[in-house]
Parts: structure tokens; sequence; C-alpha cells
């Protein structure tokens, strides 16, 4: 289907949103309200599964663990989530964007050659592996969720499978119709669910004020030190309540880093450390082992209204997820790591409301086959946490790097923070791995095989480029023919779109060669895509080359979707002497044929070759019109 660009009005209500959102900063009900539904939703509903998934690991009754448990959630929170990732990782933005992949390219990591080897491995495994944590999220969500039912009833247990099956299926169908109208209510209900969850653990630590000492740090380092062997898998469960951590700084370009900050500390912190606080009184109290403590937090009356909101509360953590992902590849694709795909505008109103059918396909069946798999939370925990744990130490040693090269931060600070940093992450990653045998090996796996996609693409785009500059001609050559008028000109405008921005297209000389004749206007046009979120100011730059001959170059950045005949209609002036309007528009449609071997690995030229028959066309990329567009095929051989 045709790629939905947007429109002029989306283009300038998008940049303004982005104005508003940022000075908005001062007003909570006005930014930070929506950012709890888009930002918190992972973070949010981790209450549901990460005190059952720790008690498992424990050994003996629970309740002679419990404070050192709950010291180490709240250590965790305060070190991960507050420091590092609201103080520290949140202040590495580019141009106002975050998440591993803006990271990556604010660091000047964004290439794949001799000196970006490793910063590039870092963000692109980093980012390949959040595809992984977005297969595993949705499923065990809304799984933790709907198990809640037990607690008031067991008759309804060999329902709860196929009910938090069929919500995903719905919610990845649903994903084309987009989420603009729906997405006005995630914060109001995210809302309510942390008031709710809060005010349920208060409840339980008015009985139990004991539990308010395990702030105390020394409760947490007693219960490492006399895990023995278990620590592991306790350090693993613990994480749990971090792992949406990385959505803080994923989603910063859209409410900011303030507003994200002031609902972490102000909502987000407090509801959380009060419901587990209020879950580990409960341990003390003596609960029975194999029991979610969430649920029992609530009366007998007010479970089913529990579970109901929970529910919700899972489908739009779910949805942060799935949305992230679709943000994600636009920025891999306009950073050249990933072909292109289909994206669809889905709103008018919201630029940043959009659908990749091809990505929610793949998440969608990855997610239902995991949940039909594994079957329940208890199970699926044991996948969580290993990819966005191993994203964590990648995130923070691309953050080194900023804090020592872009704000010069003296060594003396650098080096300490970095060693407690990563003894804290990799701590949680070791930890997360000893479950790779369990189930862990499934989100690894997934990130390992986009990692390698990306990699194919990135090193098989920069062969075919060379081989086409090959098959360029320089202007010197070509544009005299034009001036001694030895090509016929007939009326109208071509615009050859070209991927060198210094030389005449191949495409162009074919064109004459076969035709024999040139169109009276002609523009090569090269789109390139900038290593920041937004091109500020003009994007269009021309050249006059000679007569009715100009050599343009739009410039896009990677969080902006093109539309090339509207950008140059935008972008005209009164210099210009063609109309783009009624040009037509000339797309190379690619055969490539491999011959040689030596810059992929045999069967990375079969995937190499796979990808690129199956990128989105020019046409459905660009917003190209249909019927002024005219595709080329080619051979080109590598």
């Amino acid at each position: 289907m045709p790629f939905a660009a947007g429109t002029a009005r989306t283009r300038a209500n998008s940049r303004r949103h982005a104005r508003d959102d940022r000075a908005a900063g001062r007003h909570i009900t006005g930014v930070a309200l929506p950012a709890l539904g888009i930002v918190f939703g992972d973070l949010g509903t981790s209450p549901l599964y990460t005190m059952q998934t720790i008690i498992g690991s424990l050994e003996g009754s629970p309740a002679t663990s419990a404070l050192g448990v709950l010291s180490l959630i709240f250590w965790t929170l305060i070190i991960t989530i507050s420091v590092k990732y609201c103080l520290l990782v949140m202040r590495a933005d580019n141009k106002g964007e975050g998440g591993i992949l803006a990271l990556m390219s604010l660091v000047g990591m964004n290439d794949w050659r001799r000196g970006t080897y490793f910063g590039a491995t870092l963000g692109l495994l980093g980012a390949a592996l959040i595809y992984g944590d977005g297969a595993v999220t949705p499923a065990i969500s809304v799984l933790s969720a709907l198990e809640g039912i037990n607690v008031a009833t067991s008759a309804l247990r060999p329902f709860v499978l196929p009910l938090a099956t069929g919500i995903l299926a719905v919610l990845f169908i649903a994903q084309r119709f987009g989420t603009a109208t729906i997405g006005r209510s995630f914060g109001p209900v995210m809302l309510i669910w942390f008031i709710v969850i809060g005010l349920l653990g208060l409840r339980e630590i008015v009985e139990h004020p004991a539990v308010l000492a395990a702030a105390d740090p020394r409760h947490a380092l007693t219960l490492l030190s006399t895990s023995g062997s278990r620590v592991l898998l306790l350090l693993g469960g613990v994480f749990l309540c971090a792992t949406g951590g990385e959505a803080l700084y994923a989603d910063m370009g859209h409410f900011g880093r303030f507003p994200i900050r002031v609902a972490w500390y102000a909502i987000v912190l407090p509801s959380l450390l009060l419901n587990y606080a209020g879950q580990t009184s409960l341990l003390l109290a003596g609960i029975p082992q194999n029991t979610n403590p969430f649920f029992l937090l609530a009366p007998a009356w007010g479970v089913v209204p529990l579970v109901v909101l929970a529910t919700l509360a899972t489908i739009i953590a779910s949805q942060a997820i799935i949305t992230g992902s679709f943000s994600m590849t636009r920025q891999a694709m306009q950073l050249g790591w990933l072909p292109a795909f289909d994206i669809r505008q889905t709103s008018d109103k919201v630029y940043g409301q959009i659908y990749v059918p091809g990505i929610n396909l793949m998440m969608g069946l990855a997610t239902v086959a995991i949940t039909l798999a594994f079957k329940t939370s208890n199970n699926l925990a044991a996948l969580y946490g290993t990819a966005v744990s191993t994203t964590m130490v990648l995130t923070t040693l691309l953050l080194f790097r900023a804090m020592y090269r872009l704000w010069r931060w003296p060594a003396l600070l650098v080096i300490p923070l970095a060693i407690f940093l990563l003894a804290v992450d990799g701590g949680f990653m070791v930890a997360n791995l000893t479950k790779i045998i369990e189930g862990g090996w499934v989100p690894l796996a997934i990130g390992i095989v986009l990692f390698v996609v990306m990699v194919t693409w990135r090193t098989g785009i920069r062969r075919l480029r060379l081989a086409l500059e090959k098959m360029t001609q320089p202007p010197s050559e070509f544009l005299p023919n034009l001036d001694q008028r030895a090509i016929a000109r007939v009326p109208g405008t071509a615009i050859f779109l070209s991927r060198t921005a210094e030389h005449v297209p191949r495409s162009i000389i074919e064109y004459v060669c076969k035709v024999g004749a040139l169109h009276r206007f002609v523009v090569a046009l090269n789109v390139h895509f900038e290593e920041q979120p937004r091109v500020i100011g003009r994007r269009c730059s021309k050249q006059h080359l000679a007569d009715g001959f100009w050599r343009a170059t739009l410039r896009y950045g990677f969080m902006e979707i093109p539309d090339i005949p509207l950008d140059l209609e935008s972008e005209a002036d009164h210099t210009d002497t063609f109309d783009s309007r009624q040009a037509v528009f000339f797309a190379n449609r690619d055969l490539v044929k491999v011959q040689s071997h030596w810059f992929l690995l045999r069967w990375q030229l079969g995937l190499f070759s796979f990808l690129y028959r199956n990128a989105v066309r020019a046409t459905d990329r660009f917003n190209l019109p249909p019927d002024r567009t005219v595709e080329i095929q080619r051979e080109i051989l590598l």
C-alpha cells in the first residue's frame, strides 16, 4: 500500500508540539500526565510479577528475607532509574531525542568501519535486543494481570491463557487503526493505576510499619551475602522491577526530560515503593510461598476490579513497547541500518503516531507464540530481563564516552562512576544470563538475528554505493553535451532520484542513451538523512550546473518521514524556473547480482539480496505520485 507520509499540517503540528512539550516542563498536568501512559507502562506494571518471581528464588520462608528483598528493590530503583537514567542518561540527548541509536549517533559511532566497530556494535546490539524484549513484555504483562483472577476463584484458571492470547492478538491487529484516540486515555488510566497500587501498599504499611527499615542498604547487602548459590536467581528476580528503564530515555523526545523526571519522582517512584513495601508486609505476615502478593493486597471485593484495572494497565504498557519499536525502526532506517519499511502515518495531528506493518506482524507472531509456548507469567519470567539487562550495560558503556568526550568530565569522576554503574548493571546482566537455558535465549536470539541483519544491510549498501559511483559520470564530462545542444530537449520537468550528491547519476545517462532526449528541466535529486532527529531551517539545497540542469539535496532527520513532492513545493522560491508540481519522477528499482564475495560471507549474500528485493519501493517511501513516477529497473553487479 502507498506510503502514508505526513501532510504539511502534520509536519507543522509536530514541530509546534515538540516546542510546546519542551516549554511545558513546568506544567505537570500538561505533559507529565500523558507521559505516565507512554513512558512508565513497563515500570508501572512490574509489581504484578516482580515479587512473585523473587519469592520463587528464595530458600526457606520468604518472611526471613523480606526486608532484604525490599531493600534490594528500593536501591535498584534509586540507583538504576532515579540516578543513572533520570539524571545521567537523559542528559545525553541528541537534539532532544533519546534512545540507544540516538546516543550511538551522538557519540559519533554511527558507522561500520575501523574505529567505530566497537561503539556501533554497542548501539546496534542494544537496539536489536529491545525488539527481543518487546516481544516478551506484552506476554508477561497481560498474563500476570489476568492470573490475578485466580485469587478470587480457581474456576476461571483454564481461560486465562486463551483470554491473554486473544487480547494480545487484538492489540496487534488494532495497530493499523492508530492509537491517537485511545492514547488520550493512557495517562489518566495510568494515573489511576499508580494511585490505586500506592494506596494498596500504604494500607499494609500502616499494619506493618517495620518494612520502612528496608531503606537501610545493610539489609540488601546481608541478603546478598547469605544467599549463596541462589544469589544470581535472586538478582534476576529483583531486576524485573527496573526493566522499563530504557523507555524513559527512548521516549524523551516526545515529552522532554523535565516532565519525565517530574512524573517519576512525584508519582511513579512513590507509588512503586509503597506497593513493594506493602507486598513485603504480606511476606512478613507469612503468606504462602506459591502465591502472588500483589493481588493479596486488595480486599476480597476488590480483586476483580483490580484485575480489570491491571489488564488495562498492561495493555497500555504493551502499546508503549509496540509504539517504541515502530519509532526505533524509523530511526534505524534513516540512519542506514535497516532496509526501507512501509511506514504509515495514523494521525493527521500527532506526527509520532506511525504504524509499521512488517514490524507489527513479526512482533505480533513472536508475542503470541511466546505466550502459547510458556503459558504462565512464572515461566515467562525466565525469558524476561536477559535482553534489557544487556541493553542497559551497552547504554552505560556509550554513556561513558559521552561523559568523557562530549561533556569533558574529569577522569577522576568518570572512572569511579563507570566502575560503580558497570558493577550494578553487570551484576544484573550476569544474573539474567543464568536464565538462558530456561528460555532467556529467546529474546537474545531475536536480538542477535536483528543485529546481523543490520550489519549485513549496512555493509551491502556500502558496497552498492561503491558500484554505483563507478557507473556515474562527472559533471565536467556530461554537461558540455547540454551546453552544445548535443542532446535534444523536450518540454517538461524530470526529477531523477540519485544515491550520489556529486556526480551525474547513471539513470540520467542511460535515459539519454535509450531515449535520445532529455526534458527541458532536469533535477538530479539526492535524499540525505542527517544524524540528528530533525532538520531545522531549509532542508533543500540546489545548485544550477547548466542550462536547465540542477543538482539538489533534500535533508531529513532520523525522526522524520520524507515527502519529496511536498518538500520540494514548500522549499521552492522565486529563483526556480521549473515546477516540481508537474514534474515526472524517475526512481530506480535495482536488480542486485553478486559476483565477488569479499565484502560479505556467502550466507550473508543471500540475506542482503533478500532484504534489498523486499525493501519498500522509493515510490512508497518518499510518497512519490504514482501517476507521475517512472521506475527504471537496472542490473547492478557487486
